[in-house]
């Protein structure tokens, strides 16, 4: 028999892992000075893009010479601009241990067709990092927002390497701590742990990836939306506020608000001790649950952004059919939207923690989790 309903419900149902909830002040009417209407290129949009350039390299303490651009298309279009515009100098590791990895992975190897050596593991776990050669370029997420698994710092990345480390950071920016000094190229979107609007991407340049694109150029023609140089110099205009293509400016100055949000919490510090404090929640709730445990096999690497649950009890028959039964009915009683595992993913839930989650909400859904959990027990044996 499924255990009663719980007496308390989140106030924000929305844990999907992108788009992800909006900053918990949110309202549309914050929105009402971005310049609607208005070239970027006027003098309010160029300053109103300046504004998110360096409001992200203050937040995330981002070094001052390395450079910041909005890019087109997302965190896939910065991925994208990377990989197309820098290898093939040199030799690739890719590193993969969930689903956008392993896309990274096929565009390396059968797009580009560059000479690369791909190392993967399986959901729940993580390569071995201790094996990677920084003589090579080196391509990996630092956190697998498919699979829950993280890497757990930058002590692996060879402070002395020769090649570029090229570092897809979309889950982990503004939730964990990125060691800048390791990263020669870090891409993510505004959509993931800040809560912006989808669509624009951000590319982080270090000097090295600055002179690999300055002394080196590919064999393959680069669409113009990838392009970084001209005459073998960096156009320092997509890194000042100049963006290859236009972008939205209600998109900005959602990310504008959303970087305030950020400051008044604390910083990068705040959002990191938020997005802890909501995976805890959930890392304790399965401590305390024999029927569900953490993807990530090992907790030094298991994400504190999308959290990645599998059910273990021995009941269940159909693991994939069951956990869409479960999240079907936390959506139906509008308690979580949008948990379900990603399509790739082996069966179980995914819980968005990063910081515009408030921990409250996390709690109160948690007791509707294992609420669901019964219930479909009991269907499932009737």
């Amino acid at each position: 028999m499924a255990t009663q309903q719980p007496a308390t419900r989140p106030a924000n149902p929305r844990f999907s892992s992108g788009p992800c909830a909006k900053p918990p002040t949110f309202e549309l009417s914050k929105l009402a000075d971005a310049p609607l209407g208005r070239s970027h290129r006027a003098a309010v949009g160029k300053a109103k893009l300046k504004g998110a350039i360096e409001g992200t390299r203050e937040v995330l303490g981002i070094p001052a010479d390395y450079k910041i651009g909005i890019v087109p298309a997302s965190d896939t279009g910065a991925v994208e601009m990377a990989l197309w515009s820098l290898l093939g100098e040199r030799k690739v590791e890719m590193l993969a241990w969930e689903s956008f990895g392993a896309g990274w992975i096929t565009d390396v190897v059968k797009q580009l067709k560059i000479d690369a050596v791909a190392n993967t593991a399986d959901y729940g776990q993580i390569v071995d990092l201790a094996s990677v050669d920084f003589n090579n370029d080196v391509v990996f997420t630092w956190n697998g927002t498919t699979s829950g698994v993280r890497v757990p710092n930058g002590d692996w990345i060879d402070a002395n390497r020769t090649g570029l480390t090229i570092c897809d950071a979309t889950s982990a920016a503004f939730a964990m701590d990125l060691d800048w000094d390791k990263l020669d190229v870090t891409t993510f979107s505004w959509q993931k742990v800040l809560g912006g609007e989808a669509a624009h991407g951000v590319i982080v340049l270090s000097p090295h990836a600055v002179a690999r694109l300055e002394s080196y150029t590919p064999a393959w023609p680069l669409p113009k939306i990838f392009r970084m140089t001209k005459g073998g110099k960096l156009i320092e205009g997509i890194f000042t506020g100049a963006t290859i293509n236009t972008p939205s400016m209600l998109a900005v100055e959602d990310y504008l608000f959303a970087l305030d949000w950020a400051r008044s919490v604390g910083g990068l510090k705040g959002m990191i001790a938020r997005a802890d404090a909501n995976a805890q929640a959930v890392f304790d709730f399965c401590d305390a649950n024999d029927w569900i445990a953490n993807l990530a096999e090992d907790d030094a690497t298991r994400s504190n952004t999308s959290v990645c649950l599998k059910f273990t009890d021995a009941r269940i028959q159909d693991g994939a059919a069951f956990a869409k039964a479960v999240a079907k009915r936390l959506e139906a009683e509008d308690i979580a939207l949008d948990i379900g595992a990603y399509r790739d993913a082996p069966a179980g839930l995914r819980i968005w923690c990063g910081g515009t989650v408030e921990t409250a909400d996390i709690n109160a859904m948690l007791p509707w989790l294992a609420w669901a959990f019964e219930a479909e027990i009991a269907a499932q044996v009737s």
